[in-house]
This record gives structure tokens, C-alpha cells and sequence, in this order.
């Protein structure tokens, strides 16, 4: 289950995401669609970085019937890349979903030997969605 806030006026498909939220896990999510601003601030409070970003996770203590964690995605990078990268806003939107959950799922490409990285790869290819950031940047 994704427990969706939206609080931007653009309309999103949640049919993919909960395809692929379910395939990777039982647990549900809760999944933030925002602004630059908003991201920003949640960045500099949380991460310390004084920047907007595309996408931010955060997984909660794994006890029993609780959420996996939290996912924060801009729609301003969602329209930003769908337009350099010549896709939808939808798809783009997706991406980062995928590049969030598997963060929230433990992944960290930051960290890891390309783990998240083949991982997205092998999601992406099943869906046949367009190259994501992290395999755009490999």
C-alpha cells in the first residue's frame, strides 16, 4: 500500500508504483510528491546538504506492521529530466519511486559494489521504462 500526499496540482499514475512496491516487498509505504523548496529545506534539516535533490528516503525502524519508510520525490527534477531526457513525467516520476524504495529497501549505491544500481537496471528493463539517473550517470 502506498499512503500518497501530493502537494503539487499535477496528477500521478500510481498503478506502476504499486506494482512494483509490491513485488519487492509486503510493507507499505508512505510517498511525498513536492516542490524544490520543500525538498530543500527537508535535505538541509535532515542530510545537512543546503540543496533541493530529486529524491529522498527514509526507512523507518523494522518492527512488526509498520511502514517500510517514506519516499520524497520533486516534481520540479520529475519535469526538469522528463524534458532533457525526452520522456514522460510519469516515467521519470517512476524512476526516482524505484531509486527511493530500493534506497528504503537497504540498497546504497553511494556504498555499495553497483548492487542498487543492476538492481534498478533489472526493474527498469521488466517495466521497459527509460534509463534512470543512476544508470544514466554509470
Amino acid at each position: 500500500m502506498i499512503d500518497f500526499v501530493n502537494d503539487t496540482s499535477i496528477n500521478i499514475d500510481l498503478k506502476l508504483p504499486k506494482q512494483i512496491l509490491a513485488q519487492l516487498t509486503n510493507r507499505s509505504i508512505e510517498l511525498v510528491l513536492t516542490t524544490n523548496d520543500i525538498i530543500h529545506q527537508v535535505n538541509y534539516d535532515t542530510r545537512g546538504i543546503d540543496k533541493a535533490t530529486d529524491v529522498l528516503s527514509f526507512p523507518y525502524i523494522n518492527m512488526p506492521n509498520t511502514p517500510l519508510g517514506s519516499i520524497m520525490i520533486s516534481i520540479d527534477f520529475v519535469k526538469q529530466n522528463a524534458s532533457k531526457y525526452n520522456h514522460t513525467i510519469n516515467d521519470e516520476f517512476v524512476l526516482l519511486f524505484i531509486h527511493g524504495l530500493l534506497h528504503l529497501l537497504g540498497y546504497d549505491h553511494e556504498k555499495d559494489n553497483n548492487e542498487q544500481r543492476e538492481k534498478e537496471e533489472d526493474i527498469i528493463k521488466q517495466y521497459n521504462l527509460p534509463a534512470s539517473l543512476i544508470v544514466r550517470n554509470s
